[in-house]
């Protein structure tokens, strides 16, 4: 007889922030579970290059939990797409996740296997799933269409339950006090929704699978994080403001634990139960290092001398961070640091309207008609630089997690500039470049490794990284950055509080499981094996990931 699994994802759940709460009393159901079964954290690598890498990216780690493939098998590296034939970058919000034409979705079980998956971020839709399949009714941008199998499902559940408040709508503004407001009240909303709908859908008849995910935590974690904890550099200011109503992340988390309460609640009572998180969260690096300090380093690593933001002088102590943004946008915040070297005009720039401020410098975009006009990726500050990559001999790409720089490299790209033959001593020089950077506050190195992608320049391989360096930060947050070589950037206003980290975690109880014992070495894409031994379902020989249970169900030593 088959024994019923219930997997329940708290995205971007970071397992140092969820085993504090849980040491002081907090996110009891968690903690039970933990208690009751088994519990350990997840290491995030990637192989670039036959280089085996800690990897902290939302959308491939998902694909990695639903595939149990790692990228290199794949080739789904990230939402971000370069085309070097036009220079051009494409990230569609609903349409930029992986196809699974290539491999399927682990629970794609068939005939023999009931299942019902809602909300999985990063998946798509199958029809070897026996069951049901709800996509994009919440969830921190599933990169998912809002859709169903059956097709009359989901229209269903949104007359019944309503849509979901927060789908599509956060963004991080943490200087916002209604934005503040709103999305903690648009997050409870969610999560006691979300509750109600896998209850039903539970009851509904006896799943094999009942897979979800709790988007909710990866949006607390990003908008929340400055008011919740003392690692982001803005928590002195922000946490103030918190008074009386105390920990408006941890309130998050506990409406999703005692969500997970009643899901468990509505479960058979001999389900084997997990919960898991595919990466983690803390104060975030990549939004300012990735998004906006990298584009303006390569900048000023092409062209000596030049400056597109303005610089500021190394060896003076920083201002202190700006907590009082003057553009109700992070773009905004960054287009007025351009460099003027007129100060009047600089002073100018930086109190005027933002209408007076759309023409390009620098040969620059402007990010406000790019936004006014819905470019993809055009409120992000590497997509300003995209005119002068043609000139250079190499830019960084637009990324969400570490940094990615292609080479302008001739016979690859349209306008190529790079002999082939040049590549490898680029690359190198570049790297000897990138660990030369410094926090400007701290003085400490903020690169931790810089990978080469490519064994050979020219290799065509379309299952590789579009990025031809990957630049993985230290857990660093600063706003100020100094290179020895071009100068200082900063101070530049923070966007998102919460940032992504490599590690992720799974606890699992049921029948079978001894209580309070512990995982082994653990991978994402470890979780799809298990649940698949724990349903007693076939693995498939080309999962990179392995079951974490013995086929007799006792935990693997």
């Amino acid at each position: 007889m088959k024994t019923p699994v219930i997997a329940i994802g708290l995205d971007a759940a970071d397992p140092l922030l969820l085993e504090n709460w849980m040491s002081q009393g907090h996110l009891k159901t968690l903690n039970k579970i933990r208690q009751q079964g088994i519990y350990g954290r997840l290491n995030n690598t990637v192989n670039y290059n036959k280089k085996t890498v800690e990897f902290s990216s939302t959308e491939p780690l998902w694909v990695m939990f639903s595939t149990g493939c790692l990228p290199d098998k794949t080739g789904f590296w990230d939402t971000i797409k370069f085309y070097p034939d036009t220079y051009k970058v494409v990230c569609d919000k609903i349409y930029s996740g992986y196809d699974y034409k290539e491999y399927n979705p682990f629970y794609a079980l068939g005939d023999d296997y009931r299942v019902a998956a809602f909300d999985v971020p990063v998946s798509a839709l199958s029809d070897q799933i026996n069951g049901l399949q709800i996509l994009g009714w919440g969830g921190h941008y599933p990169f998912v269409p809002s859709h169903s199998q059956p097709p009359e499902l989901l229209p269903n559940i949104i007359a019944q339950y309503g849509k979901n408040p927060v789908l599509h709508k956060d963004n991080g503004r943490w200087w916002d006090p209604v934005y503040f407001k709103w999305i903690q009240q648009a997050l409870k909303t969610s999560i006691s929704t979300r509750s109600e709908i896998c209850r039903d859908l539970l009851q509904r008849e006896p799943w094999d699978l009942f897979v979800t995910a709790f988007g909710e935590t990866h949006s607390a974690g990003h908008d929340l994080w400055d008011r919740s904890q003392p690692d982001h550099q803005l928590y002195p200011y922000q946490s103030k403001k918190n008074g009386k109503a105390g920990d408006p992340m941890l309130k998050i988390f506990e409406a999703v634990d005692d969500a997970i309460a009643k899901i468990i609640a509505a479960a058979p009572k001999d389900a084997y139960i997990l919960c898991f998180a595919v990466h983690g969260m803390a104060a975030n690096v990549t939004d300012l290092m990735s998004m906006m300090f990298l584009p303006e380093l390569v900048y000023r690593y092409n062209f000596p001398g030049k400056y597109a933001i303005t610089p500021s002088k190394i060896g003076v102590t920083p201002p202190p961070p700006i907590t009082r943004p003057i553009r109700n946008s992070w773009p905004g915040e960054v287009w007025r640091q351009i460099y003027e070297p007129n100060p009047i005009k600089q002073l100018f720039n930086t109190w005027t309207h933002k209408a007076f401020l759309q023409s390009g410098q620098h040969g620059l975009l402007s990010p406000y008609p790019l936004m006014k006009h819905r470019v993809q990726l055009g409120w992000m500050p590497a997509t300003l630089y995209t005119p002068l990559w043609p000139k250079m001999k190499a830019f960084a790409l637009p990324a969400f997690a570490d940094g990615h720089i292609r080479i302008n490299l001739k016979g690859r790209e349209r306008d190529g500039i790079v002999e082939p033959s040049e590549y490898d001593a680029l690359c190198d020089n570049l790297t000897d470049f990138l660990y030369r950077l410094t926090d400007g506050r701290t003085g400490e190195p903020l690169v931790k490794q810089v990978v080469r992608t490519h064994n050979v320049a020219t290799d065509d391989n379309p299952k590789l990284p579009d990025a031809d360096l990957v630049v993985v930060w230290h857990e660093c947050p600063t706003d100020v950055v100094d290179s020895p070589d071009v100068g200082r950037i900063g101070p530049i206003t923070y966007n998102r509080p919460g940032g992504h980290r490599a590690r992720g975690f799974l606890m699992a109880t049921g029948p079978g499981i001894t209580p309070g014992s512990s995982l082994p070495e653990a991978h994402p894409v470890d979780i799809a094996p298990t649940i698949l031994r724990l349903m007693g379902a076939p693995i498939p020989d080309y999962f990179d990931g392995k079951s974490l249970v013995s086929p007799t169900l006792s935990i693997s030593a």
